[in-house]
């Protein structure tokens, strides 16, 4: 039994489109939603408020976990299969040398992305026409829950992950 999730997008300047959808067996849609939607082309929202988190407490909270939420990590990576993975980006800058001084950096990452799966397809081009950063992708990635239940489990009975729990929901 798998879940598939399935993602696409297109952002050219200021404007992003895009689907999610989430569907079980491969075929049956549990969840679907469009972006812009008709209620967030109507309203805009006002999100300024930042809200004051402790950063400090947080990162005590998490210190003890690290080795736990790492074996988790290995688990949940374990537990997904990418069946299609194709993004491209136009990435610019106002200035023509700090443009090709990164894209080189992220093309450099790429090289190495890349090669790690056969269906990973990542690129990125430069622009020489001011500040940008646009792209659009397809991305299908499965899920297989029964095999992270155990490791789940196992997380959340750890003493220490249940204090990050509860102080991860006390700081909102």
């Amino acid at each position: 039994m798998g879940i598939r999730i399935s993602i696409e997008y297109t952002k050219i300047g200021s404007e992003l489109k895009g689907c999610l959808k989430i569907l079980i067996f491969k075929r049956i849609n549990v969840y679907s939603r469009q972006w812009p939607s008709e209620k967030e082309k109507e309203e805009k929202k006002d999100d300024d408020e930042d809200k004051d988190r402790d950063i400090k407490k947080l990162y005590e909270l998490a210190k003890p976990c690290f080795k736990d939420l790492k074996a988790y990590l290995k688990s949940v990576l374990k537990s997904l299969k990418v069946q299609k993975l194709k993004n491209h980006i136009i990435f610019g800058m106002d200035s023509y040398a700090d443009t090709g001084q990164y894209i080189g950096i992220i093309w450099g990452i790429l090289a190495t992305v890349n090669p790690l799966h056969e269906k990973i397809q990542i690129s990125a081009e430069p622009s020489f026409n001011g500040s940008r950063l646009d792209g659009y992708g397809e991305n299908n990635i499965e899920i297989y829950p029964l095999k992270i239940i155990v490791p789940t489990i196992k997380l959340i009975s750890n003493k220490n992950v249940r204090k990050l729990i509860r102080g991860v929901l006390d700081e909102r």
